[in-house]
């Protein structure tokens, strides 16, 4: 494997992988998340393969751009652009310091790369950044970074699903400290996975780790884009979403009987523009009429009729495909009605749910990299010449 990876390294600019990667107990990642508006590094060593994956957290680095996006009720691709190649260069030399690297270490001196080297192997044994999907300029920030640093210390690189490390990040466990280690609990298969983030909502079977099939997708507007622009008819601060759920928590859930779209159709599809227009036309009819209201009312009752579509085609895909597990990942997974009631709803039908944690919710390198180490174990790496953003990429 070695000596074709060397016959192949200048056409595609793929790294040779060592004979001892395979051979080590623990595999080190780098991971890099630019894929919308935050950037993140994170070191995290890895083991256990497919059968019991377990990590640790050694550094998890983020810088948020929210402020800066705020004025424009939405996330400007090319600002995005620009804060990720300047945050970059800093947030790798906190992540290393951090997880104890030596920069230098990582330099290339002909160590571990023939086979039969004796030398110290590199503290860093792959990278991984995000390629899809989400903002082209955003993801190429991140992927030319990387092909700077495969270059440099000469490690081959994983490229990374967005969407597949919102699933692995229920492998990853929040603690007190500055560490992260696995909860070590066995993932029972098959899982369905509803992953809820800003552009995406998805019902995906899980039947093993790298092994995915979506079952249902939005046909419009995700859940979190419609969070984002009801919170914009009700003058709220972007992001949206949390401030939706700040105002739901005092607020009447059935004040307004909004509709609960694709509810009752036979597949798992989800659709919340209509959703969005009832909300609108329900504002306007009030305003218009005068007739006094509160937006922690509209806001309670527009985010049950998220929940409860997202609630039922969720248990209805965990009934036929009898699902052992359910996965909750996604930005929106950090919303305290959607977790309990999914919660309530997965002990009432018996089975086990598995959510991330709330500091993990949110776009994140340490997700990127635990999903990163299963393309590690079946050695599925991709030539840094060959990387390239995609603003759409399918499970």
């Amino acid at each position: 494997m070695v000596e074709r990876l060397h016959d192949t390294q200048k056409a595609t600019g793929s790294i040779p992988v060592s004979r001892t990667m395979a051979l080590r107990k623990t595999t080190t990642i780098l991971a890099i998340e630019t894929s919308c508006d935050e950037t993140g590094i994170a070191i995290l060593d890895c083991s256990g393969g497919f059968a019991n994956p377990k990590f640790e957290i050694r550094a998890n680095v983020i810088t948020s751009q929210i402020e800066l996006h705020k004025e424009f009720g939405g996330v400007v691709p090319n600002i995005a652009k620009r804060e990720h190649i300047k945050h970059l260069p800093i947030l790798l030399v906190d992540a290393l310091k951090k997880a104890g690297i030596n920069p230098d270490a990582l330099w290339d001196r002909g160590s571990d790369l023939r086979q039969g080297s004796k030398r110290r192997r590199k503290p860093i044994d792959a990278l991984a950044v995000t390629v899809g999907p989400g903002l082209e300029p955003a993801l190429w920030a991140g992927i030319t970074f990387t092909q700077e640093l495969s270059q440099n210390w000469k490690l081959p690189v994983v490229a990374a699903n967005h969407m597949e490390g919102h699933i692995a990040a229920i492998l990853l466990a929040q603690s007190d400290k500055s560490k992260v280690r696995s909860d070590k609990k066995k993932i029972k298969f098959p899982a369905i996975a509803l992953l809820v983030s800003g552009g995406h909502t998805e019902l995906v079977l899980v039947k093993n780790w790298l092994d995915y099939t979506v079952i249902g997708e939005t046909v419009d507007d995700a859940a979190g884009e419609a969070f984002d622009k009801v919170a914009r008819m009700l003058d709220l601060q972007y992001p949206g979403g949390p401030e939706i759920s700040r105002l739901a928590e005092t607020g009447n859930r059935y004040a307004y009987a909004f509709p609960r779209p694709m509810i009752n159709t036979k597949n798992y599809n989800f659709s919340f523009s209509g959703l969005k227009t009832a909300v609108l036309y329900a504002l306007r009819d009030l305003k218009s009429k005068k007739i006094a209201f509160t937006k922690n009312d509209v806001a309670a009752s527009f985010e049950e009729a998220v929940v409860d579509v997202l609630l039922l085609k969720t248990m209805h895909a965990i009934k036929e495909h009898n699902a052992r597990t359910l996965i909750l990942g996604g930005g929106v997974a950090a919303n305290v009605r959607l977790r309990t009631r999914m919660q309530i709803a997965a002990k009432e039908v018996g089975i086990r749910i598995h959510l991330p944690a709330i500091q993990l919710t949110t776009d994140n390198a340490a997700m990127i990299a635990a999903s990163a180490y299963f393309h590690v174990e079946k050695n599925d790496f991709t030539g840094w010449k060959k990387l390239s953003a995609r603003a759409t990429m399918p499970l």
